[in-house]
């Protein structure tokens, strides 16, 4: 049968990006991808670029205080709320255009439209046209969650925080996770009054428990209100903003609230289910570890999975598609010890092993130190960084490192290549610390904290 490719792309973002630069520049495939919004997906457009830019916008009043610390003399700082969106909105154009430009040059037909399947080789797009494919790579990522509640339509999301047209001066964020916790202090930074709040016990679930308190005490000292063990019962929309009434009996009013309550894939009306692709119970598409699914032409990689909703995670993914199926070289991306990084203020950096999981699997040592760095105890403020290494009492591998400093998402992407490469607690030993800097700790402790 001849097809009119040899792949067609359903998304455009990181990891169908990926998928089809290499199946064509690499492997000389005819590709096609199709994408009914902006060219870049998530990260680029709506996630992990704006955010950063944001946090980065965010960091400043801290910088301006600290530099009169060091004898700057700062005259008076305003943030410009629309200067910047219309630089954020430029920068993201260009990114566009730069992921638009990769496809062109390889080669890959982009059809600017929504695309669904209608069996296992054909494709049909908004437009009415169908095309027929060796292989169909599903990558349509993911999207944020709001539950249904009185008045979840006066609520916003993530999607909407790069495109306001003002900063509002009372915020609510609910939700205790990555998002939510970064845009509690992006908010916090740019000078509007937050309130957290999260149904758990503790916000930054999944992560150490330690790191993650450490994160949360920051906060708070900062003066973001956060509120655990608290969730919204009802939204009203009042002559000065949104009263939110919580479920630990408060009424409390806000000018904007923003949900990060989880993401969904994007796996509805793509037509999956009748082709007998099988769904999880959040729609994730499920595959196996070559990202193919039951039926054997169709694959997915990304968000859409469900496996770890990273951007590096689905070039990764994206890139070992392509290796497997055009290049003839099979494949795996390897989902253990990929490290993360949480934009908080402090931020969060982690690989590995959380000390919880790692005590349940198998005694280990605790090496952990908290210490005020320099730069912020020179300028008066309490700031306090945490650094901490799991080590298995067998084999003395290094089992996770966490760490919550400032540029700690930094520090987490070279300890983690250490650590893939199985190193142990006596190689950190044996390196010799950078003086003066935060992450010589990393080499420095010597004794454990704590045996579990």
């Amino acid at each position: 049968m001849k097809f009119d490719y040899d792949l067609f792309v359903i998304g455009g973002g990181s990891g169908g990006v990926r998928a089809a630069r290499i199946a064509a520049a690499d492997w000389g495939a005819k590709v096609g991808l199709a994408e009914e919004s902006r060219m870049g997906g998530t990260c680029v457009i709506r996630g992990c670029v704006p955010k950063k830019l944001m946090v980065f916008a965010s960091g400043f009043p801290a910088a301006f205080e600290d530099a009169r610390s060091y004898g700057w003399v700062v005259g008076e700082s305003r943030f410009d709320w629309t200067a910047f969106r219309t630089r954020l909105e430029s920068e993201l154009d260009r990114l566009e255009g730069a992921y638009r430009n990769a496809l062109e040059t390889t080669g890959v037909t982009i059809h600017d439209a929504r695309a669904t399947l209608v069996d296992a080789h054909r494709v049909r797009l908004a437009s009415g046209e169908e095309f027929s494919a060796r292989h169909l790579l599903v990558a349509t990522g993911g999207r944020p969650f709001v539950p249904d509640f009185p008045g979840a339509e006066l609520a916003v999301t993530s999607n909407a925080m790069f495109h306001l047209n003002q900063l509002p001066k009372r915020a609510l964020v609910v939700g205790g996770g990555y998002i939510a916790s970064e845009f509690a202090c992006i908010l916090k930074g740019l000078g509007v009054k937050v309130c957290q709040y999260y149904r758990g016990a503790q916000i930054l679930r999944g992560f150490d428990d330690e790191a993650r308190g450490h994160v949360a005490t920051a906060m708070q000292a900062d003066g973001i209100n956060i509120h655990c063990g608290t969730d919204v019962m009802r939204l009203e929309k009042t002559e000065s903003g949104i009263r939110a009434v919580a479920t630990d009996g408060t009424e409390r009013e806000f000018d904007l609230v923003m949900y990060a309550t989880g993401r969904r894939p994007n796996s509805e009306g793509l037509g999956l289910e009748g082709l007998g692709v099988e769904l999880g119970r959040q729609g994730q598409i499920v595959v196996d570890r070559f990202s193919q699914t039951g039926v054997p032409s169709i694959f997915a990689v990304g968000d859409v999975t469900g496996r770890i909703n990273l951007t590096p995670v689905a070039i990764r993914e994206g890139h070992a598609f392509a290796d497997t199926v055009f290049g003839g070289k099979p494949t795996a991306f390897d989902h253990d010890l990929v490290a993360s990084a949480v934009f908080t203020q402090p931020e969060m950096g982690s690989v590995g092993m959380t000390e919880e999981a790692a005590r349940d699997h198998e005694p280990i040592e605790v090496y952990a130190t908290a210490f005020r760095p320099m730069k912020t105890a020179f300028a008066g403020r309490p700031d306090r960084v945490m650094m901490k290494l799991i080590v298995s009492q067998a084999s003395r591998k290094v089992l996770g490192c966490h760490i919550v400093a400032p540029e700690a998402g930094e520090m987490i992407q070279l300890a983690a290549i250490a650590i893939r490469m199985g190193a142990t607690k006596e190689d950190f030993d044996r390196t010799c610390a950078v003086h003066p800097t935060m992450a010589e700790e990393l080499v420095t402790m010597r004794k454990p904290t704590r045996s579990a």
